[in-house]
């Protein structure tokens, strides 16, 4: 017989988007910071880089920021959170596939910031977690 968690942040499933959620904006901020490091290099970091970075950077705290406030039972936060991590999963797929418009490394770390956000949107779009904060 398994306990139920005393409360939704104790969920595993809400521990999971916090992991995720995170991760995401650990990766953002560590992009910046190689953003930062290569700036003089016009083939890794162009304009259109420190731009999109940026922008993800403030997504993947917002993202964050509404991951926590779901984990403490607001519907506000899962709604805000449901709907933040869908669009820039969608943006992301968009701005990945556009060819020639980021250097291959902003690609590809595009690529693992969607697959985090992917992950954080089938969490918390399915009944289990909307039911956990519903309660």
């Amino acid at each position: 017989m398994t306990s139920r968690p005393a409360t939704v942040s104790e969920h595993p499933r809400i521990r999971a988007v916090r992991v995720l959620t995170g991760a995401y904006l650990a990766l953002s901020v560590l992009t910046l910071g190689a953003i930062f490091l290569l700036r003089d290099d016009p083939s890794m970091v162009t304009d259109v880089v420190w731009v999109r970075a940026t922008i993800v950077a403030a997504s993947a705290l917002l993202t964050f920021l509404f991951a926590r406030s779901a984990a403490r039972g607001s519907k506000r936060g899962l709604l805000r959170l449901r709907i933040v991590s869908a669009v820039m999963t969608v943006a992301i797929v968009v701005i990945v596939s556009i060819p020639g418009f980021l250097p291959l490394w902003v690609r590809l770390e595009q690529g693992v910031c969607g697959v985090l956000l992917l992950a954080v949107v089938v969490l918390v779009n399915g009944g289990h977690v909307r039911s956990l904060v519903s309660e």
